[in-house]
């Protein structure tokens, strides 16, 4: 990425050149070899088409050949320790080949279906970038780092991120106030193809979420952590509102446990897992298996914490949220937070941080993840110099506001690239209490996240797939997998269904000459119906858009 750069393009090379002062190589690119080279200004032919750009996000093999991948607008959106942050906004995919001619009518189609992937992953908010400083890393692991770190290109460092900042006032003291989420792009993709965790450790939906504020010169940072249960598990949709977790039976979840939690030590420090899912129900045996292999485990750097959000919270008694923030404030006193003085010194560090799951780890987690923040801001505030002794956030409406909203747009970042929807509960985050409207809205959601597990999240998972190198397409392809055959169910049931309703409605809204003659019609056309809607939902999972790329059943 550069703060400016140009695009100039030729029949047999791509032209990337930086316009930063004191620029002076371009980047070549080889159309037919693919071969990327450094240039400089006077190799550019002047019959080159030129066009502004603000970087690449790099290169991927789709049927036709090479694509580059362009980013070709951008937003900025806020400030961090004085870096400018962009949001990308708009691409464009760049085939290598002058034609696709030279493709079958199939592998134009199979072509078309790639790209559509990739435009899906593009125009899915949470690609945020600095030209001169690196997002991906806290602050703590930025200060500490190795010289090898240092080396790494930023490319080599790269994750999803979702980033908000504020300038805000208190006190009549600005101060600087940021939220970054950075997603993990390992055992990455959607709500119900991507649970637990793989051999190698890796958590479905981490999240790692940096809250920094800056004032007068000093820098504070608290980070947390969310990802899926981490074990095997899984929880495939199959029309069902709420497909039952299942627990894999055939492998040991106990080795890809200590690889989860062996990496989280090493990154973060002590943890304390906060496990919001429910202790009933079909929640329950989750809960249960991370407790005993917590104890199985038997390590003294981790420390297990179940709390029943939704019994605890039932009946609208948010005020009880506060029993878990009391329950592990003592061990947040502990654990601390990032602290670099005016001048630069390193006053203190986070010594541990808190993982925090639902069965989504999205809606429950962010509420929570939200008030142990706001506990961390009250000391942070109150060392730097911005909140007098005894003052509270709470008190400070406009802050207040704006904290809470901050929160609840983080919630819905996180959520639309997992769940498709925005996150639910965010009433609470913004205005620190259920309303009958938010309940509302949740339930539009919950809709909305229905029809995309069971009617799209196959396509997305596997753009998310394809986009991440999970999947390779070779050249000239003539055998994808996007052309399995459907089972003649997938049709014919649907269209019986549909069929015996409408003959339903028909025969009542059409008597026939006597009662008993519209009660037996009503009743065999409304039986076809209701039996063959039994036989779609008992055979859910063929009629749900799987996965077509990478076999997740086979994966867990």
């Amino acid at each position: 990425v550069s703060r400016a750069a140009n695009q100039h393009t030729t029949a047999e090379k791509f032209y990337i050149e930086a316009c930063d002062d004191g620029a002076g190589d371009v980047l070549a690119i080889d159309r037919v070899s693919t071969e990327v080279t450094l240039a400089v200004r006077k190799d550019i032919p002047p019959s080159a088409v030129t066009r502004p750009m603000c970087g690449i996000m790099g290169t991927i093999r789709l049927v036709a050949g090479m694509y580059l991948i362009v980013i070709t607008k951008k937003k900025k959106v806020g400030d961090l320790l004085g870096h400018a942050i962009w949001k990308a906004t708009d691409f464009d995919i760049v085939s290598y080949k002058k034609t696709v001619l030279h493709l079958t009518d199939t592998q134009m189609q199979d072509n078309k279906a790639f790209l559509s992937m990739i435009n899906s992953v593009l125009n899915t908010d949470g690609f945020f970038f600095a030209t001169d400083y690196d997002l991906t890393h806290t602050l703590q692991r930025l200060a500490n780092t190795s010289p090898e770190f240092q080396e790494m290109t930023l490319l080599e460092r790269v994750r999803e991120i979702s980033f908000l900042s504020s300038s805000c006032c208190i006190n009549g003291k600005i101060f600087d106030w940021n939220i970054i989420s950075r997603r993990s792009c390992f055992r990455a993709g959607v709500r119900y193809y991507i649970r637990g965790i793989d051999s190698e450790g890796h958590a479905a939906n981490f999240v790692e979420t940096e809250q920094i504020v800056q004032y007068n010169g000093a820098k504070a940072s608290f980070v947390q952590t969310r990802g899926s249960i981490p074990f095997y598990w899984s929880q495939r949709p199959n029309l069902k509102y709420k497909p039952k977790p299942q627990i894999s039976k055939s492998v040991n979840h106990l080795d890809g446990f200590q690889r989860h939690f062996d990496s989280q030590i090493i990154t973060y420090g002590k943890q304390v897992i906060l496990n919001l899912v429910n202790q009933k129900g079909s929640e329950k045996p989750l809960e249960q298996a991370f407790a005993k292999m917590v104890d199985s485990l038997g390590n003294g750097m981790i420390k297990y914490v179940a709390f029943d959000f939704h019994k605890e919270c039932s009946r609208m008694r948010w005020h009880r949220l506060q029993i878990l923030v009391d329950m592990v404030a003592e061990i947040q006193n502990e654990f601390g937070y990032f602290l670099v003085d005016s001048d630069g010194t390193v006053q203190l560090q986070q010594d541990g941080t808190f993982r925090s799951n639902c069965m989504d780890c999205l809606d429950r987690t962010n509420v929570i993840q939200s008030l142990l923040a706001r506990r961390s801001l009250q000391s942070q505030l109150e060392r730097i110099g911005v909140l007098h002794v005894g003052q509270r956030i709470e008190e400070q409406a406009d802050f207040e506001k704006i904290y809470k909203n901050a929160w609840a747009d983080n919630a819905n970042a996180c959520a639309k690239q997992y769940a498709g929807t925005g996150a639910l509960k965010t009433d609470f985050t913004r205005t620190g209490k259920r309303t009958q409207w938010g309940l509302l809205m949740d339930g539009w959601n919950s809709m909305i996240r229905y029809y995309k597990n069971n009617f799209s999240d196959g396509f997305r998972q596997d753009s998310i797939d394809l986009f991440l190198g999970n999947y390779a397409v070779e050249e000239a392809d003539m055998n994808t997998p996007l052309h399995e055959p459907k089972d003649w169910k997938f049709l014919t049931l649907p269209i019986i269904m549909v069929v015996a309703f409408s003959m339903c409605i028909i025969c009542l809204l059409m008597a026939g000459d006597t009662w008993t003659e519209t009660l037996a019609y009503v009743l065999f056309w409304g039986s076809a119906s209701v039996v063959t809607a039994g036989v779609i939902l008992f055979n859910g999972r063929d009629f749900v858009d799987a996965p077509k790329l990478v076999q997740k059943e086979k994966m867990d």
